[in-house]
């Protein structure tokens, strides 16, 4: 097996994240289910978008925040999504490469346009996510480069892309590429609602094709039907190497043969935004994975960038996350 180019390679839905904050009342009047990610059309997005306060805009999508948090721990990424040649293609493009991930998947030239997510913060730090998909429902098979895929030690998957039929095949070919160049698969859940829509392929998927299982109480509770948390935990034992199950404040549990561990959460001092917490525990957990770190160590960097984003407004860290390591493992 060759030296791996990347530690990880993600492969999602690139959208632009739209973020402003919204009272309860917002949420209730216009039907929407907090804490949740729903999928709308275009013309949803644009009244949702004009009904909004005061946002930022910033490159996003599950998958690319985890990228983004990867190289700001140092780790070596690339990322494999579908933009349109449009303005907001554009900035998605620009911002991720300065984070320093590397992003070479064509731009379409024709189609719909650029993905966007409008995220609505109530204050108690919850965010509700209204996702038009627009060019993500294009990417397909013909996009996963085997260059890339083959050159990262974990491909990782986001579970919000498994809509679209392509897609799904788009995974089968990376985890395909990636497993013959002896490389692993990581997958993020990334919804209960996503799971619940196409739980018999997710199941297939997992069973299959991943040995790293990314997911919190919900979403696994959904895969497997139960709303015990203890059995989800105990069905998916055997069907991936290693599982990485988030609590919330609860911190995480970590799954891997007969072993367990339990992860505390990292204090923050206020939850402003829960935006990307998911995402965030995702990249310290693969990039400890990559650095061969024992599971509790992976669990424990996941936690305290989980910690990081929530403790501010928006999906993409604001400290460097080496340097907040570096401080916590001196202390």
């Amino acid at each position: 097996m060759t030296q791996a180019r990347f530690d990880v390679v993600g492969i999602g839905n690139a959208i632009v994240d739209v973020i402003a904050h919204a009272e309860e009342d917002f949420l209730a009047r216009e039907a929407l289910v907090k804490g949740t990610m729903a999928l709308i059309d275009a013309p949803r997005a644009e009244a949702l978008y004009q009904m909004m306060g005061p946002a930022i805009e910033a490159s996003g999508g599950s998958a690319g925040n985890t990228m983004a948090g990867i190289a700001s721990l140092g780790g070596k990424g690339a990322y494999i999504g579908k933009v349109r040649d449009d303005l907001l293609g554009q900035v998605f493009r620009h911002d991720i490469t300065a984070t320093g991930v590397r992003f070479d998947t064509p731009a379409a030239t024709s189609g719909p346009p650029t993905a966007r997510c409008l995220i609505l913060v109530t204050p108690d730090g919850q965010r509700t996510m209204n996702t038009y998909l627009g060019a993500c429902v294009e990417l397909g098979p013909a996009d996963i480069d085997p260059d890339i895929v083959s050159a990262a030690q974990i491909a990782y998957l986001e579970g919000f892309l498994f809509d679209p039929p392509q897609a799904q095949e788009a995974f089968r070919k990376a985890a395909a590429i990636a497993h013959a160049a002896g490389r692993q698969v990581a997958l993020s859940l990334s919804d209960p609602f996503c799971v619940r829509r196409h739980r018999a392929a997710f199941r297939d998927l997992v069973d299959g094709h991943v040995d790293i299982l990314v997911a919190n109480e919900a979403e696994i509770c959904s895969l497997y039907e139960t709303g015990d948390f203890a059995a989800a935990a105990a069905a998916v034992r055997g069907h991936v190497a290693i599982a990485a199950l988030t609590c919330s404040a609860a911190g995480s549990v970590i799954l891997a043969s007969r072993a367990e561990h339990r992860i505390a959460a990292a204090p923050v001092e206020r939850v402003v935004d829960t935006t990307g917490a998911g995402d965030l525990y995702a990249s310290g957990f693969l990039y400890g994975l990559t650095r061969g770190l024992p599971l509790p160590i992976c669990g424990e960097l996941g936690s305290l960038c989980a910690a990081e984003i929530i403790s501010h407004f928006g999906a993409r860290p604001e400290t460097t996350l080496s340097q907040l390591v570096a401080e916590a493992v001196r202390a």
